[in-house]
């Protein structure tokens, strides 16, 4: 999995590309959710247009994410999930606490209403 992050209108978009298989990504990804944090970036928004595989450590990966940035009193939200990854969220219920959006430009839209 590669991470790459930058700004769009004071949100920061996060993409995901490959499997997401928790593992040391995912201490990278809370690492950098940390750092967001503490540079005062409060809007996230995951890209997850280019992931393909999700296992459940990688929904745990996003859970925790979620929780980080709640807890840091941020937003965090989805974008782009493609159709198995979607269902996936379905399955396990977690559409309902994720918001999520068809595009990353909707996500980012969203911070200001």
């Amino acid at each position: 999995m590669k991470i790459k992050t930058y700004e769009k209108y004071g949100a920061v978009v996060i993409e995901l590309k490959g499997n997401v298989m928790g593992g040391p990504e995912a201490q990278e990804f809370s690492d950098l959710l940390h750092k967001l944090l503490e540079e005062g970036k409060k809007n996230v928004v995951v890209d997850l247009s280019g992931c393909k595989f999700m296992n459940s450590s990688g929904l745990g990966m996003l859970i925790s994410g979620y929780t980080t940035m709640k807890n840091g009193g941020g937003n965090f939200k989805l974008a782009n999930a493609t159709d198995k990854i979607e269902s996936l969220l379905v399955i396990t219920k977690l559409i309902t606490i994720f918001e999520h959006y068809p595009s990353v430009e909707e996500a980012v839209k969203s911070f200001s209403e």
